[in-house]
Order: structure tokens, then C-alpha cells, then sequence
């Protein structure tokens, strides 16, 4: 695997920013009460993220050290405010439905941390290739956990009413999942699955065979 597609699969499975660093939970709670809106923060989330990571990449040799995180906020500031314009501009339904939560992208952890740990450090198309990454497997467990809230809590997904096509309306939505409970829910239950399949994957050391995680045969 070459370095940039291992920026690929770092974001969306090795370091997944929902699933494994546990990153950004206030838009991954509060937005995903339908995929459509899980998606596009997602995706507007990723936009910044590569913006943000190309721009602090390229001035990392100027920003002095001593000021550097204000200077990536101002940056990631001014990323989110071009992408809130033109949502404003073009895509207004998308804009009214994500409200309050496009301008807190700006303190959002997942893109400062990434631009504290690998923009600043590494070249411009790596950085960007992080954020294409990073910004993919949130765009990915945003819209995955609003599927799951939406279909269980509405009966529809990208609203489209399957349940009234394939269940001939025979399922009851279950308000909760529309409801913050139902977001703890459907994430716990994500990052169950996501442990679990770690876990599975992990073999045995043929040094002391023992699951060897933390074996210190194996450092």
C-alpha cells in the first residue's frame, strides 16, 4: 500500500474519527437524526479538513511555534467560513438543516487535531490525502449512524419510506431513535461492532501465545 492510500484507510478504518478516536461526538449526536444530514456535515466536515490541512501545510514553516494553534484556528476559521458561504449560496435546504453546527466545525477536534498532528509536520499532498481520509470515515459513520436512527425512528431512509413499501407499514417507528437516547444508542452499538471485528482480527503470539496486544515479547 502506497503512503497516500495509506491516508485512504488510515482515516476510514485504522483511525476512523468516530469509531476509534472517538472525535467530533457533539455533530456526530445532534445531526445525524436523518442520513441526509449525516452526510452532508460529513461531507462538509471532510471539504474543511482538506482545506484546512493543504493551507496549514504549506505555511508550516512560517507559522512560528510559539503561536501555531491560534494561527490553525484562524485558518480552519477561514475554511469554514468560504464553505458556509457557499452553502448559503447554493445549497440552502442543507444549510438551514445543519444551522449552528456548520460554524462550530470550526472548534471541531478532529480538524485541529489533525492539523497538530500531521499537517504541520508533513508534506501538502499527504495532508491532504490525511484529510481526504479522515474526512471520509467521518462522512462515512456520520451517514451510517443516521441511517440507522432515521429508518428505526422514521421508517425511511434518505426519505424514502420503505416501510411502507416492503412492510406495507406494518413497522412502528421508534420515536427514541429520532432522540438524543437514540443517538448513544446506535453509536454504542456501532463501536461494539467496530471492537468486536478488532478484536477478531488480532492474532495470537507465537511467543507466548497470548493475544499479544501489549505483549512485551513482541516490542
Amino acid at each position: 500500500m502506497n503512503r497516500y492510500a495509506e491516508r485512504i484507510y488510515n482515516g476510514i478504518i485504522r483511525q476512523n474519527p468516530t469509531f476509534v478516536l472517538m472525535l467530533g461526538m457533539c455533530p456526530t449526536l445532534a445531526v445525524t437524526t436523518s442520513a441526509a444530514n449525516g452526510f452532508f456535515m460529513g461531507i462538509t466536515t471532510g471539504a474543511v479538513l482538506v482545506i484546512s490541512n493543504i493551507l496549514i501545510s504549506a505555511l508550516r514553516h512560517i507559522i512560528p511555534g510559539s503561536i501555531r494553534i491560534p494561527a490553525y484556528i484562524i485558518v480552519i476559521a477561514a475554511a469554514v467560513s468560504v464553505i458556509q458561504i457557499l452553502l448559503m449560496a447554493y445549497m440552502p435546504e442543507v444549510y438551514s438543516a445543519l444551522g449552528l453546527y456548520i460554524p462550530l466545525i470550526v472548534v471541531n477536534c478532529i480538524i485541529l487535531g489533525r492539523a497538530e498532528a500531521y499537517a504541520s509536520s508533513h508534506g501538502v499532498v499527504l495532508s491532504a490525502f490525511d484529510g481526504l481520509g479522515m474526512g471520509t470515515g467521518f462522512t462515512m459513520a456520520l451517514t451510517l449512524i443516521g441511517i440507522c436512527r432515521e429508518a428505526f425512528g422514521k421508517g425511511t431512509i434518505f426519505g424514502w419510506n420503505f416501510n411502507e413499501y416492503f412492510l406495507k407499514g406494518r413497522y412502528t417507528p421508534a420515536a427514541i431513535f429520532t432522540m438524543a437516547p437514540g443517538a448513544f444508542f446506535v453509536l454504542a452499538f456501532m463501536c461494539a461492532v467496530q471492537n468486536k471485528r478488532k478484536k477478531g482480527s488480532k492474532k495470537n503470539c507465537g511467543a507466548c501465545g497470548k493475544n499479544c496486544k501489549n505483549c512485551v515479547m513482541e516490542r
